[in-house]
């Protein structure tokens, strides 16, 4: 699988490329003019590294949750390229991705996203079978009603959540992997028809 993920759902974004067995990746600092400069970061990016296009069958994007301006700025450049070079665009997001590597676990698994001061949480089962739409929850309710189920909270997310939380009982603390979307697409999870952002206000 040869393929370039595009993640520009929060502050800090990132590419990511394989091809040929090999990988590279690109932290993409957000600043006001990041949609507009995303398509020349993507070219610069591939030309760092020596590749092109036609190395790649497939587009990846995080559809979210993320700010409004960054999905939509990458949801078009990834459908640009997919369009322009003929390549498949397949979409994913930052819930799935956080509890790949748990894709065999039975029993339920939480993924908790805070975003914009608000709690989210989104239930999977084995497989990673998604069981509800996201939803909003607050502390007292992460606390009272989830304390003994299998939680996720992405690395980087931490420093924005309740200590309390975070002393819960069964909290996985995640790194997220680039890698583990291949996984993903393996099992058939990630969107390939509707590609369209997660927004949450």
């Amino acid at each position: 699988m040869n393929f370039l993920s595009i993640d520009c759902s929060t502050d800090i974004g990132s590419l990511f490329l394989k091809t040929k067995n090999k990988t590279f990746s690109k932290i993409l600092q957000s600043d006001k003019f990041n949609n507009d400069l995303l398509m020349k970061r993507i070219l610069d990016f591939f030309k760092e590294n020596n590749t092109k296009f036609e190395d790649i069958s497939e587009i990846l994007v995080n559809q979210g949750p993320g700010s409004f301006s960054g999905l939509r700025g990458s949801l078009a450049t990834a459908k640009g390229i997919s369009l322009s070079k003929n390549l498949k665009l397949f979409g994913y997001n930052t819930f799935i991705w956080s509890c790949a590597k748990f894709i065999n676990k039975k029993g339920s698994i939480y993924s908790l996203i805070k975003f914009r001061e608000k709690y989210l949480i989104k239930k999977f089962e084995k497989n990673l079978t998604s069981v509800f739409e996201v939803e909003k929850i607050n502390e007292e309710e992460i606390i009272k009603k989830y304390d003994s189920d299998f939680k996720v909270i992405i690395k980087s997310d931490t420093k924005h959540f309740n200590e309390k939380i975070l002393k819960l009982n069964n909290i996985n603390i995640v790194d997220l992997d680039h890698n583990a979307l291949e996984l993903l697409k393996e099992k058939d999870l990630l969107d390939k028809n509707l590609i369209k952002p997660l927004y949450l206000s």
